[in-house]
């Protein structure tokens, strides 16, 4: 299991919250922020999944497909992040 799943379903996360939130992700990563925060990941854990991808930050697209979701979505999201058309 993805290390980034794994931590939020410790935090008893519920699937549809995760698969919310890295839907969220997919389709634009400024709003996903306001997502996150509403779930109430204490800072340490959130601290905890940052470092993660921080240093592997293939975990992002690892979690994205092991929820079946489209990988694709991120590219789109970070490109549109990079010309501030978000």
């Amino acid at each position: 299991m993805n290390p980034i799943i794994q931590i939020l379903k410790e935090l008893n996360i519920s699937d549809e919250k995760i698969s919310e939130m890295f839907q969220a992700l997919t389709e634009n990563p400024m709003m996903a922020m306001a997502f996150i925060t509403q779930l109430g990941i204490p800072p340490e854990k959130l601290q905890a999944i940052m470092s993660l991808v921080m240093a592997d930050p293939s975990l992002i697209e690892q979690a994205v497909n092991e929820l079946g979701l489209d990988f694709s979505k991120v590219e789109e999201a970070k490109a549109r992040l990079k010309t501030g058309d978000v």
